[in-house]
């Protein structure tokens, strides 16, 4: 059978997962009586709810004769390692662009990804059925973006698809008239654009893992491409080590993919992507030859964690009460295993009962964290910090590409606060009372800054950001908050009655009946400094009534604080408290006598 491997690539929300479904079912994957109504290459509960793709998905359709294998590729910045790799595996991208948004920080970056790999691309304009639509100006855009990257004349030589994923429909036209059910154009222009697959059947074994999985039942599995020669089940192999050192294993079991399945297969020939297990520590770069054959391919690089932060065990007062997963020898085991599936992780130990762990972003981080909740974890974590570099002896920092949209009436404030941060601007264009903002800024600039984002724009903003570079360290200070906040100075339930006298203090991040510690912060502070507030106590009852007395208190709405929002929102001497039911704020010093003193000498220092 004909084969053809290709990624789908875009910037995050532009609409890939969508328009693999829809392939899916234009192939005739499905029966006719099969509900598709849920259909979905995201199939993580977490991925599902926030509407991205977290890890990247291998499937595969039959077309006229071919085997068309097809990767929806990660679009978000945190997750762009796997893009790279992904490249490897892959003749021809499809190229998907929203077709009113253009390209977007993310779309030029996994591009570039796909150029440097002279992947052969095929551009889809989706969403043409949007009001807002506007194809033409979009397809200019994105033919400048093809050439301000250095694209071949192959490359720039690419077809154009129009397509609503939504509504399941494309056409080879702009005209929304022309539009017809299913994907079959897009279909016939992978076979007849795309490169078939290089490599020689009959030559020794070359195999490169670019993804990696993990099963109780047989260990890591690595996902890749076989360059050349064939892999069989029980067949006796040697992995190359990164380090150049070889180690033989049999062949367990090899998986192939079709539609939404993982099958299990006894032989791939070169072309193929497969999955592969019988390693039980096999690694992303390897290579898997014939015994006698060590034939190296070229080592995938791996992109290196730019934030860490310190994971523990909940030393709350509340410890143990709302999760299964307690101990420090639980919690290690949790994090390590997570490191054989996520190459882009790792784990350090920082004393007996806390780890440091360093990831791409604060979205990698925080959706470990929000998967150990729903199983059951119960940790605390600080703040995030950047990860600095020394090189000939000068500190360098991460910087990021910035891109942000926003209306008109909110560019001054935002410019400003950006300035605080240290951000250089390097362009700024109107779109119809839209203002496209364009800056590269410190890694550590960016901490903290959605919360102040959301804030400025009133919601109506919207941020994208992917590493570019190290370079030296800056020296100025960023990334602390500047406001102070209300921590509770009694253990007990709060009160209507105090919360009610406090609300001219600060906001509240509790509502009456919540259950609380000294040391948990319950509010923001209106003011710089921090303020012990008792939240729990109750009024003064008498036996006298006055008049007036018998009115309830009206109280403002408590300020919702998700994960997201806690990470970015405390400071070095702040943790955030996570249980299977609840986010809670704490001050690393929970004793309010103590942490005033330790206070004092840091003020004193």
């Amino acid at each position: 059978m004909k084969k053809r491997n290709v990624a789908i690539i875009a910037h995050v929300d532009h609409g890939k997962t969508t328009l693999v479904d829809e392939i899916l079912k234009t192939s005739g994957m499905f029966r006719e009586n099969e509900d598709t109504s849920n259909v979905t290459m995201d199939s993580n509960a977490l991925e599902r709810e926030r509407g991205i793709t977290i890890l990247a998905k291998t499937t595969a359709i039959d077309y006229k004769d071919y085997r068309i294998n097809i990767l929806d590729t990660p679009g978000h910045a945190d997750f762009g390692g796997e893009v790279e790799r992904i490249m490897n595996m892959v003749d021809g991208v499809i190229l998907v662009v929203d077709a009113y948004e253009g390209p977007m920080p993310q779309t030029r970056f996994v591009l570039k990804k796909a150029l440097e790999a002279k992947a052969k691309p095929i551009v889809v304009i989706n969403k043409v059925d949007k009001p807002s639509a506007r194809c033409a100006k979009v397809l200019d855009e994105v033919l400048d973006l093809f050439i301000e990257l250095g694209a071949d004349d192959d490359q720039l030589d690419f077809k154009t698809v129009y397509a609503s994923a939504l509504n399941g429909t494309s056409s080879l036209s702009e005209d929304l008239s022309t539009q017809t059910e299913g994907f079959h154009e897009l279909l016939d222009l992978i076979i007849d654009e795309i490169p078939a697959p290089k490599g020689d059947p009959n030559a020794p074994l070359q195999f490169q893992p670019a993804l990696l999985d993990y099963n109780d039942y047989v260990g890591r599995i690595g996902i890749g491409r076989v360059h050349n020669g064939k892999i069989k089940v029980g067949q006796m192999v040697n992995c190359i080590r990164l380090d150049g050192t070889t180690k033989s294993f049999r062949v367990q079991k090899l998986f192939g993919f079709l539609g939404m399945k993982r099958l299990e297969i006894e032989e791939a020939e070169a072309g193929d992507i497969v999955a592969v297990a019988g390693l039980s520590d096999i690694s992303v770069g390897e290579t898997l030859c014939d015994q006698g054959q060590n034939l190296p391919l070229p080592v995938l690089r791996i992109d290196e964690p730019t934030l860490q932060m310190t994971f523990g065990v909940n030393t709350s007062p509340f410890a143990g009460k709302e999760g299964k997963f307690l101990t420090a020898r639980q919690l290690e085991e949790r994090l390590y295993r997570e490191t054989q599936r996520d190459v882009s992780l790792k784990v350090e130990p920082n004393d007996q009962e806390s780890w440091i762990v360093s990831g791409r972003g604060e979205l990698h981080l925080g959706i470990l964290i929000e998967n150990m909740r729903r199983e059951g974890f119960e940790l605390q974590v600080s703040k995030p910090k950047v990860i600095i570099k020394e090189e000939n002896g000068q500190k360098l920092e991460p910087y990021e590409d910035l891109q942000i949209d926003v209306p008109e009436e909110s560019v001054g404030p935002v410019i400003e606060q950006l300035g605080i941060r240290g951000a250089i601007m390097d362009n700024m264009t109107n779109l119809d009372g839209q203002v496209r903002l364009q800056y590269t800024i410190p890694s550590r600039g960016l901490i903290g800054f959605t919360t102040d984002f959301m804030t400025l724009t009133r919601g109506y903003g919207i941020i994208n950001h992917t590493f570019k570079e190290y370079r030296p360290m800056e020296s100025i200070t960023i990334g602390e908050r500047k406001l102070g906040v209300l921590v509770s100075s009694d253990n007990g339930q709060s009160t209507a009655y105090s919360i009610g006298n406090l609300e001219d203090r600060g906001i509240m991040f509790i509502e009456p009946g919540t259950e609380v510690y000294e040391g948990m912060i319950v509010g923001e502070c209106n003011r710089e400094n921090d303020l012990a507030v008792n939240v729990v106590k109750g009024k003064q009852l008498t036996n006298m009534r006055a008049a007036g007395s018998d009115h309830t208190v009206v109280l403002k709405r408590p300020r919702p604080i998700p994960l997201e929002y806690a990470l970015d929102y405390i400071n070095s001497d702040e943790l955030v408290e996570i249980t299977p039911s609840n986010i809670r704020l704490r001050k690393k010093i929970l004793n309010t006598e103590l942490r005033k003193k330790a206070d004092a000498r840091k003020q004193d220092a």
